[in-house]
């Protein structure tokens, strides 16, 4: 087992009563309320509660394998500074003063007209900051601003305008992202809610996510799957970054109404709620620019704090998504390491499979 790169930190956060300064990498940083309660334990769900703490110890032993999935990846967060019973906050710009260490890219928006600044999580001590602001859920683009090692040359001009960004590398995803989300409830939500978790919408989604998978390996495609940490999961196909965000939802879509035509009764591609519900819906529109996805390795604002987890599809074959939680992902990681971690290694020429 590799040892802890961020064993004196974790030993202080150990060590300490409510505050404590943390070295991470050179950088300084202060870290206050540790014993502030974020998830509260769920007694009827048999669910445990974390605080910042706890949530902090996570990071400092899960998070050298989250950084390469976000690194460069502009940031969404989700921002829960009173816990997952408080008020809920989406972040697109941070708009008070950042610490020396924290990263951002310029990036033009259309609907403004200007160039606005997205934070980047390009370090630790970024992650740890994040968290201590109440980010209790990271989520990223599918593109990023590097353009190693398969697009150099590319444009990396975010900022002149709107044409320049879509020439610019950030409108070339990494992968195209099959978003199963299952459109079936538990009979519990309140009127108009959402669907909550049940076991059988779960059961219902790995299904649609297999023969997504059989469709891709007829392709040749090679698909990696993880939990959303919520009901869902997200299947996901690396691809040189050759095609825009445009052709990669175009190809998401045309996947999607293929599966469609042959499973009419399981599957939904429409937005209308009517039309989705008992039903998994598979939403070809993530395959846009401005959107993001959880994180892999990110913990969710959900009560028993669940992970959105990579998994092996044989794993999926018997998973729940409280398999994985923040009180056991990193001890499952230092048994099994990063199972994405050779993602972007494999790219697919999905140009060429288009013609």
């Amino acid at each position: 087992m590799q040892a802890n790169p961020y064993g004196d930190a974790l030993q202080a956060l150990e060590a300490a009563q409510d505050n404590v300064t943390l070295d991470v990498d050179g950088e300084r940083l202060t870290l206050t309320r540790l014993d502030k309660l974020l998830w509260p334990a769920d007694r009827d769900a048999k669910l445990p509660g974390y605080t910042r703490r706890d949530y902090l110890r996570y990071l400092l032993h899960v998070g050298a394998y989250m950084l390469p999935h976000v690194r460069d990846r502009p940031l969404t967060l989700i921002r829960m500074p009173e816990g997952i019973t408080g008020r809920r906050f989406v972040h697109f710009h941070y708009e008070q003063r950042l610490p020396p260490f924290v990263e951002t890219v310029m990036i033009y928006s259309e609907k403004n007209a200007r160039a606005e600044e997205f934070l980047l999580c390009n370090n630790m001590a970024t992650v740890l900051w994040l968290a201590h602001i109440g980010t209790l859920e990271l989520h990223v683009w599918h593109s990023r601003t590097n353009t190693t090692p398969d697009a150099k040359g590319a444009s990396t001009d975010f900022t002149s305008s709107a044409t320049s960004l879509q020439r610019s590398i950030l409108n070339y995803p990494d992968y195209i992202v099959f978003d199963l989300d299952p459109y079936i409830y538990s009979g519990k939500e309140a009127h108009g809610a959402q669907p909550e978790f049940n076991l059988a919408a779960f059961e219902r989604g790995k299904a649609v996510a297999f023969r997504l998978k059989a469709l891709l390996d007829s392709m040749k495609l090679e698909a990696f799957v993880k939990t959303s940490g919520k009901t869902g999961l997200h299947v996901l196909v690396p691809i040189l970054r050759k095609v825009d965000y445009d052709a990669a939802r175009a190809f998401a879509e045309t996947i999607g109404r293929h599966l469609l035509r042959e499973h009419p009764d399981d599957i939904a591609i429409d937005w209308n709620v009517s039309r989705r519900t008992g039903k998994v819906f598979m939403d070809y529109n993530m395959n846009v620019r401005v959107k993001t996805l959880s994180a892999p390795y990110s913990v969710r604002g959900l009560p028993g704090a669940p992970v959105s987890m990579p998994l092996t599809w044989d794993a999926l074959k018997t998973a729940h998504p409280l398999d994985c939680t923040m009180g056991n992902v990193a001890e499952l990681l230092a048994k099994r390491g990063d199972l994405w971690r050779d993602l972007l290694a494999g790219k697919q020429d999905l140009a060429r499979k288009l013609g």
